[in-house]
């Protein structure tokens, strides 16, 4: 029985490696040049993802495996995150409603 696995150039490894080195540059640069608010996080949130996605494809090798397996592994998370999501916008809703119920019976009480 011979061992035969999938061999992938080392080039891909070495372009990918650079590309995350210029993307985390990229990061450092946002603090570096002082983008504040929206932009600022926008632009942390993207370079992140990208990286982690470059991660999770090349060096998780998640890039080469069947689509079913991909699906398995990446969407649990990501309805998850959907999940947190909703839940954050629920739990504004009910502070700033009780927020405004209480603080008008509060104030109007004698």
């Amino acid at each position: 029985m011979s061992d035969q696995g999938q061999q992938h150039p080392i080039s891909i490894y070495f372009w990918i490696w650079g590309l995350l080195f210029v993307l985390s540059a990229a990061s450092y640069m946002v603090d570096y040049m002082q983008f504040q608010g929206y932009l600022r996080w926008s632009l942390i949130i993207i370079f992140m993802m990208l990286k982690a996605g470059l991660i999770v494809a090349i060096f998780m090798h998640m890039m080469w495996e069947r689509m079913a397996l991909i699906y398995a592994i990446l969407v649990p998370p990501l309805v998850i995150i959907v999940l947190v999501g909703l839940m954050a916008g629920e739990a504004d809703y009910t502070f700033l409603t009780r927020l405004e119920f209480f603080t008008d019976w509060v104030f109007d009480s004698p």
